[in-house]
């Protein structure tokens, strides 16, 4: 076992890992954790390659630390149990692995973290990792399988970069989201590949300054806005989605509100954006529900507005190509459509939906019905 140097570098093997793939090494992580954390030096945590560790749930890497910096480098595979009897009821189980009030972490590597989450998919819950109150994190190079909800949940966060990471599960797999954002600012997504039964990425309230591109999004329902307002006001600016690629997907660049709920959405851009027989490929939707509320008509709404959707280009699977339906009573105001070319799959006809939506518009096919902005 090393001491503590310059650069103190930890691997899990000598804190008692078996990596077997069927010992709980959840104990040996946290061991490495606990020295790495309490270093006064820059420290760097080593999951070997060629192995495989389990982790019981729930593996809580705890902040605030004394290093500096800390690099947790996976090049094995982590694994959760398969079985739902391993998640004690009595424990925090809402996640699997949580990273907690930490700054300067950052985890890269070529290895893979495995949710082996199927058993979990009908029961709306347990995400497999959580980003929790964090500063300065970075996630980069990973491979993140088959979670038991969303794959990466970041909340309470400042300063987050996440690149180069492939996010798979099936798409008949609900409530996969691939990365879900909230209460945060200072976001980069970039250069990745998600592929999952629910949104890409979504955001959440209380997010703010948030880029995301390069993204290659398919099978999955999009890359979000929302939903919000269901609890509480909503609270989302300054939101720039570019080059991104939707294919075979639910949703392409979506907004979608709850009736009832008040706050902001404003200071959107999805641009440079690539289509391949994607459904409902532009849309907000003001009137979204999933039917556990009984989707009764409310007259309040979120306001969305400064919103811009410039350089789409491609297929629409679904004959509505562009639906923009804003509340009857809190209408979408400065919403921009450029150089907008959809089209049916297969040569397929496809239309516009607009409802109480107020903006510009220039080069937009199939073109839809915007009050002008005066």
């Amino acid at each position: 076992m090393l001491d503590d140097v310059s650069s103190n570098v930890l691997n899990v093997m000598d804190f008692g890992a078996v990596g077997d793939g069927k010992t709980d090494d959840s104990q040996a992580f946290l061991k490495a954790w606990d020295k790495a954390c309490t270093s006064w030096n820059p420290s760097t945590l080593v999951v070997p390659s060629d192995k495989s560790f389990l982790l019981r749930p729930v593996v809580t890497f705890q902040g605030p630390c004394k290093a500096p910096s800390i690099d947790f480098q996976i090049w094995g595979d982590i694994l959760a149990p398969k079985s739902m009897s391993a998640w004690k009821k009595s424990d925090d189980t809402d996640h699997w692995i949580v990273f907690d009030l930490i700054t300067g972490l950052s985890i890269n590597g070529t290895g893979k973290i495995d949710g082996r989450g199927s058993s979990w998919w009908e029961c709306r819950e347990k995400h497999a990792i959580q980003i929790n109150g964090c500063a300065d994190f970075q996630m980069k190079g990973i491979k993140i399988f088959n979670s038991q909800q969303m794959h990466v949940a970041i909340d309470s966060c400042y300063g987050v970069q996440i690149s180069d990471v492939w996010i798979v599960a099936p798409e008949s797999s609900p409530n996969t989201d691939g990365i879900h954002i909230g209460s945060s600012k200072n976001v980069d997504i970039s250069k990745s590949t998600i592929e999952t039964g629910d949104d890409c990425i979504s955001i959440g309230t209380g997010t703010s300054n948030v880029t995301i591109s390069d993204i290659y999004c398919g099978p999955g329902h999009g890359i979000s806005i929302g939903s919000l307002g269901k609890h509480g006001p909503a609270a989302v600016e300054q939101i720039y989605v570019y080059n991104c690629t939707f294919k075979g997907t639910q949703n392409g660049a979506r907004i979608k509100t709850w009736q009832g709920g008040s706050g902001y959405a404003k200071d959107i851009t999805f641009e440079d954006i690539i289509l391949d027989s994607s459904d409902n490929p532009i849309i907000i939707d003001q009137y979204y529900c999933n039917g556990g509320d009984g989707c009764k008509n409310k007259t309040s709404a979120v306001k969305v507005s400064h919103v811009w959707f410039n350089n789409f280009r491609g297929t629409s699977s679904s004959k509505t190509a562009i639906n923009l339906a804003c509340s009857e009573t809190v209408a979408c105001e400065d919403i921009h459509l450029n150089h907008v070319h959809i089209m049916g799959v297969d040569s397929k006809e496809v239309v516009p939906y607009t409802l109480n939506v107020k903006g510009n518009m220039l080069d937009v096919k199939p073109e839809p019905y915007i009050k002008q902005k005066t």
